[in-house]
């Protein structure tokens, strides 16, 4: 398998080599490990890697990826980070268009003829920056002679990878884990692993989301070894009794198998540690269990996360220890009623939610587990009881301590085309994409499965959304169908087909809607509704906002199929700078670094300051949320 470069134009190039998407449960060499959540299967590659920043893909180093590559030349880079943080490119901030509006002339392969292949458009693109970045590692002895793979958590926005001059794969879908198999190439000494990162590919088509536009190497970097015999995926299946006193359990386990002898001890306990249900199984390639049933089931909801405690230890035939796997879930059951209201559990669900970006000022969407820790005391300081995970899946961590705190989840794919079919406010979607394009139809499933099969097992997950402002079309259509068909125990979620009525019966379970009026809410529940209605976004909270909320929480008690909204957002984008006059630190916001185009000040509609000092706003958003907790 050979790179090539002109996979950046193409939308029907962005997953090669690469292994398949599964669960995200973390396994550990034994439960002393679990405790400190230090497994020894893991080895960290954060930190220094050497650099080199080009400013389009005909000035890059190509080579710099073979073994005998000289690099000295090359510069210094922490890893996890942006490289316009390193200093490297210009910050820039932009809504709706794409940030070469005005610059360069660009349409979606595809989106105006079959013909119209796009070829050239990134791969000789005078915008496209580059980053060459290079790691030296030796193998940690904990995981020599195992299978080891390499995992890239987050990634923007296309990159190619080599281990010692061979090349591994290429991936898109920058805010899913990217993974390659090293083993094949793998030397007991220093080994070269290379990556290099594109600024630009098809997928800016499709990431174009309401953001600081950023490339780099963002989140962790880690080798991880398969014990001799793996849990590769885990799916977790509780349900609810009709009653809702019982609850019944199941699951399924894809494994790699070197030792045919060990077996499987699954234990199920409550969150006081009495054990509930143990088996013991010899090992294969699936492992299943159906319909366990566990009584008078704690329910989980935000007054009351409880979570019970599945363990899966494989082990030899001798009693030593492969692997071990530990997962929290939660019995709950997320449905819409005969009367179209949503309810969890059987009862009305009220979402009093907020969209959050993942930002820090200091490090804009390469976040610290400090960040997360701080923004959950923030939602449950405040009321806030759900989150939307706007507009992309976050880091990992995020979703476990929703399932720990409460917090319901819509958790969002990354897709977002809002500059192909809005245009200066005006619905003009000639190349809009996915749209029904056959071509783009395949990138956006993927990341479909990404999400769905990363976060499966996480109990706060109430909504699988399909994305944001993307329009409508069969290839969105095609996303709905895939989540019904992998789980019809959740519901789907998608805003855009109030631009498209075509498609009001097959994208969405819910109406849903931004920044409609009160009167239009009104309005849509007095006549009959298919739906139930939310707001995925509203209260855009930029300036002195958030002005008539109580107007929206009125409907709460006036129409029980109202499910409550999600608040335009949590958190400003803006960044901390030294002033140049002051020398004071000062937050900065879109157009403060000369960016162009750009939505200038919009980058700021938090509750909170970029910096995670609460607005004044936040006060309100808490006292109206309180109303009905």
């Amino acid at each position: 398998m050979k790179p090539d470069i002109k996979w950046l134009d193409d939308p029907e190039k962005f997953r090669i080599g690469e292994l398949p998407a599964h669960s995200d449960h973390k396994f550990y060499q034994s439960k002393a490990e679990i405790t400190n959540d230090q497994s020894s299967f893991v080895q960290s590659l954060n930190g220094d890697w050497e650099f080199a920043f080009s400013k389009n893909p005909m000035s890059r180093p190509a080579d710099f990826y073979k073994a005998d590559y000289d690099s000295s030349h090359f510069d210094t880079i922490k890893v996890p980070g942006h490289i316009e943080f390193a200093g490297y490119d210009k910050f820039h901030y932009i809504n709706t268009f794409y940030p070469w509006e005005g610059r360069i002339y660009r349409r979606p392969a595809y989106s105006m003829g079959p013909d119209q292949t796009g070829a050239g458009m990134f791969s000789e693109g005078e915008d496209n920056r580059v980053g060459s970045y290079i790691k030296e590692f030796t193998v940690n002895p904990s995981l020599a002679g195992k299978q080891i793979r390499v995992r890239f958590e987050g990634v923007e926005e296309a990159m190619y990878v080599w281990l010692n001059g061979h090349f591994l794969g290429y991936a898109e879908d920058s805010f899913t884990p990217s993974e390659f198999d090293l083993t094949p190439y793998l030397k007991d000494s220093s080994n070269k692993l290379a990556v290099e990162v594109f600024k630009r590919s098809t997928a800016a088509f499709i990431e174009d989301q309401d953001m600081f536009r950023f490339f780099g190497i963002f989140r962790n970097v880690s080798l991880v070894a398969q014990p001799e015999t793996h849990i590769e995926d885990l799916s977790i299946k509780p349900t609810v009794d009709d009653d809702f006193n019982n609850g019944q359990f199941s699951l399924d386990a894809k494994l790699t198998v070197n030792d045919p002898d060990a077996t499987a001890h699954i234990t199920i306990t409550d969150a006081d540690g009495q054990q509930l249900y143990h088996t013991t199984q010899s090992v294969a390639e699936k492992l299943s269990i159906s319909d366990v049933s566990i009584k008078k089931v704690h329910l989980w909801d935000h007054d009351n996360p409880y979570l019970y405690q599945l363990t899966i230890e494989i082990a030899k035939q001798d009693g030593t220890l492969l692997e071990v796997v530990p997962y929290q879930f939660g019995f709950r059951r997320i449905e819409i009623s005969k009367d179209k209201v949503i309810l969890l559990n059987g009862k009305r669900l009220i979402i009093n939610g907020v969209n959050r970006h993942e930002w820090d000022c200091h490090s804009g969407r390469a976040i610290t587990l400090a960040d997360m820790k701080a923004d959950m005391q923030t939602f449950l300081a405040n009321n806030i009881n759900a989150v939307r995970t706007c507009h992309y899946p976050d880091q990992d961590p995020w979703y476990g301590m929703c399932d720990t705190n409460g917090i319901y989840m819509m958790a969002e794919n990354n897709l977002e085309s809002h500059g192909s079919w809005q245009k200066l406010g005006d619905v003009e979607p000639s190349y809009n994409v996915p749209g029904s394009l056959p071509q783009w139809r395949a990138v956006v499933l993927d990341r479909a499965k990404n999400n769905y099969e990363m976060f499966k097992n996480h109990t706060s997950i109430l909504f699988w959304s399909l994305g944001n402002e993307s329009y409508a079309g069969d290839d969105i259509e095609a996303m709905n169908a895939y989540y019904k068909e992998v789980d019809p125990t959740r519901l789907v979620h998608y805003e855009g087909v109030v631009h498209d009525r075509n498609y009001e019966d097959t994208i969405s379970d819910v109406e849903s809607r931004m920044y409609a009026s009160p009167d239009e809410i009104k309005d849509y529940l007095d006549h009959n509704p298919k739906k139930p209605f939310l707001l995925c976004e509203y209260m855009h909270d930029m300036g002195n906002s958030l002005g008539g909320m109580k107007s929206y929480i009125d409907l709460i008690d006036q129409y029980p199929m109202y499910a409550g909204g999600f608040i335009w957002d949590f958190i400003d984008q803006a960044i901390e700078v030294k002033d140049e006059v002051t020398g004071q630190k000062v937050l900065r916001y879109g157009g403060d670094f000369d960016d162009r185009v750009s939505d200038y000040e919009f980058s700021g509609d938090g509750l909170m300051f970029a910096d995670r000092t609460e607005k004044p706003a936040m006060q309100e958003a808490k006292y109206y949320y309180g109303q009905h907790k």
